[in-house]
């Protein structure tokens, strides 16, 4: 276990902010979409029986579920202090969680309760759903609410089925669903002829509340979300494929495993068959502040996730050749998605290509006591934006005004 005076050594060696390294995480279910940034011959990095790696975690304290043969740190974030040494913020937290996030967060919260990420797929995920905490909490698990965002430096290719299933349609029948589960075993089940499809838009996001059967589409998403793994499929076959019962099932009581009924109740029913499930749950950017004001002020900033207290995230350009101090009211992460510059005492840079294992320059994690006091930013580029994302846990302050009653 990393000691406090180690960490406190790093934040200030640092300037309040740490460098984190990639973290990798394969699905055995899917597809990858190769625009992860990942060298093609890293793909299956974590074998071939394991899938694909089409996952890109960041500042994560949240072990990946991935059954059996998930590994030991699987889905968490390493921090790499300039010596070259590391250590996993997850460790981090536990040992120093005031010096990082603050100490009326780690009181409240207990520690970084968010797990935020890049999905990349080649086509459609299962039609699927996230427990409610009242279901997560009887497997020893958080429910887990969801947003996504569509970056669009991340898809200019928009791979094979750039829309998601989400919902049911109005006037769907529990019974219709007890059928499609009956039918798990003849291929398609047919869930989604019960299901309304939206075309994703890069640029644009949505919210999506546990309990709501969702299956996301071929663009890239960012996913900041509560820290947790736990999901169930309702899809038997996706793209040819199979999808195993175990997949339904792998956070349900096992007395429950085969009990159609109960599957069904773990569903929010009026959340699914919304008839105004695109004006309930889409997103659009929200400006932080006047727009002319921060264009004279050489950047642009708007919030991409917003409306729930579990988590929310904004998008920073910063112009060319401009440099900014840019003030946050919490903690958070960055993904850098375009451009090059400094952030703080550290480079930060979008790399074309990683390799499996490498440390790059465009993540890092912010403490609490450095967003407060502002974050000096420059763009060294006089011809390209600096972009990133920032990603923020639960009780965000500045997020507060947004969150919808």
């Amino acid at each position: 276990m990393i000691k406090r005076a180690s960490i406190e050594e790093a934040v200030n060696m640092g300037g309040g902010i740490l460098r984190l390294a990639p973290c990798w995480v394969p699905r055995s279910f899917m597809i990858p979409g190769r625009r992860l940034k990942l060298h093609p011959d890293d793909l299956y990095a974590f074998g071939g029986h394991r899938g694909g790696i089409n996952e890109r975690w960041f500042s994560s304290t949240t072990k990946a579920s991935n059954g059996p043969e998930t590994l030991p740190d699987e889905g968490l974030s390493y921090v790499k202090t300039k010596e070259g040494e590391s250590f996993l913020l997850k460790d981090a937290v536990e040992a120093a969680g005031d010096v990082l996030l603050g100490s009326d967060v780690m009181e409240r919260e207990g520690g970084w309760n968010l797990l935020c990420k890049f999905f990349d797929n080649l086509g459609p995920i299962p039609h699927h759903m996230h427990q409610t905490e009242e279901f997560a909490k009887l497997v020893g698990q958080k429910g887990k609410p969801e947003a996504y965002y569509f970056p669009p430096q991340y898809n200019q290719i928009q791979n094979n089925f750039p829309h998601t299933y989400m919902g049911l349609e109005p006037g769907t029948t529990k019974a219709d669903i007890r059928g499609c589960l009956e039918r798990w075993n003849r291929g398609d089940n047919g869930i989604l002829k019960y299901a309304r499809a939206y075309r994703l838009v890069p640029g644009e996001g949505w919210q999506i509340n546990p309990g709501i059967l969702h299956a996301p589409g071929s663009l890239v998403t960012y996913e900041p979300q509560v820290n947790s793994d736990v999901f169930a499929m309702f899809q038997s076959e996706v793209d040819g494929r199979i999808v195993d019962w175990s997949l339904l099932t792998k956070d349900v009581l096992p007395e429950h495993s085969k009990d159609l009924d109960y599957l069904i109740s773990m569903l929010d029913w009026d959340a699914n068959v919304n008839p105004e499930f695109a004006s309930t749950n889409k997103t659009f950017p929200k400006p932080v502040k006047d727009g002319e004001e921060m264009a004279q002020s050489g950047y642009r900033e708007v919030w991409v996730t917003y409306g729930t207290s579990y988590y929310s995230a904004k998008e920073l350009t910063v112009l060319p050749k401009k440099t900014v101090t840019i003030k946050d009211a919490a903690a958070y992460g960055v993904i850098v998605t375009q451009g090059h510059g400094l952030m703080g005492k550290h480079t930060i840079s979008t790399p074309s290509m990683i390799r499996f294992g490498e440390t790059t320059e465009d993540e890092v994690f912010v403490t609490a006591d450095a967003a407060k006091k502002g974050v000096v930013i420059e763009n060294r580029s006089s011809t390209d934006p600096l972009v990133m994302l920032k990603h923020f846990g639960p009780g965000n302050p500045d997020a507060a005004p947004l969150v919808k009653g």
